[in-house]
């Protein structure tokens, strides 16, 4: 199916003397991984339906740095640090929205000591926000009668305290939240974080991932919804593993919104 999704460029906007009023930073994972790309698609149809004035960097932008720092290279994540911040200054920007909960903590709580100031939003911050303002809507159904568990990302929950609006949006789909024994301020971590996405697991009894999928599995959902495109990663292979993937999909909370949506 081809569809042509409207994504323009802060470069371009910037030629016609255009400012955007947020800039969607797509993050390493929604720009290369394919899994991750639907994320960044759907979410890309949710602002165009509700009339969001948005520009990516495109090629412009760069990792964050976060796999660099949480590896303990400092020097490289300042460098990529130091370069994303020179575009966006340069640009002007003052309000980011992204996908990736690293991304977010990392361009919130990092980059201001080294001279980014931005207001940054996580993805589920800003569609909550839409539908509070009444620039979105979800006619319900699609979901209905299905058990949906929200494993909350390390970076969102814990780091930055975010566990309502990815909450707000499950109950907005007709559907049944059902929550882990371990959730929110207590929320396991799915295994990627700190740069361990990259690397081969250390030596012990059980992988985390699978740790994590085994408690999403107690409460028997039919979706795992997740709002990190690492958590879908490390959620989904804790399905494969555990041969659940035919009665049990993983999906961010932007995917269940854009096909409430049907957009």
């Amino acid at each position: 199916m081809s569809e042509r999704i409207k994504v323009p460029t802060m470069a371009s906007l910037f030629a016609e003397g255009k400012q955007p009023e947020i800039l969607f930073w797509v993050g390493c994972a929604g720009s290369f991984d394919d899994r991750a790309k639907k994320i960044t698609k759907a979410f890309v149809k949710i602002l165009n339906q509700a009339g969001v004035d948005f520009a990516v960097l495109g090629t412009e932008e760069s990792c964050t740095g976060d796999p660099a720092k949480r590896a303990g290279n400092e020097f490289l994540f300042q460098m990529q640090a130091v370069t994303n911040i020179e575009v966006m200054n340069a640009y002007e920007v003052k309000r980011i929205v992204t996908t990736c909960p690293h991304c977010f903590n990392t361009l919130k709580n990092e980059y201001p000591g080294l001279g980014g100031n931005y207001e940054v939003v996580h993805h589920t911050q800003l569609i909550n926000q839409l539908f509070e303002e009444g620039r979105l809507s979800v006619k319900g159904g699609t979901f209905k009668g299905k058990r949906i568990t929200f494993h909350d990302p390390c970076y969102l929950g814990r780091a930055n305290n975010i566990f309502e609006a990815p909450r707000a949006l499950i109950q907005k789909l007709d559907a049944e939240l059902v929550e882990m024994k371990n959730c929110r301020k207590r929320g396991l971590c799915c295994g990627a974080g700190g740069a361990q996405m990259f690397k081969d697991a250390e030596k012990g009894d059980k992988e985390v991932n699978i740790a994590r999928t085994e408690e999403a599995l107690e409460v028997k959902p039919d979706i795992i919804a997740a709002a990190c495109p690492f958590c879908n990663t490390m959620m989904t292979d804790g399905i494969k593993n555990k041969e659940k993937e035919a009665s049990i999909v993983v999906k961010d909370v932007a995917e269940l919104i854009a096909d409430a949506e049907d957009l």
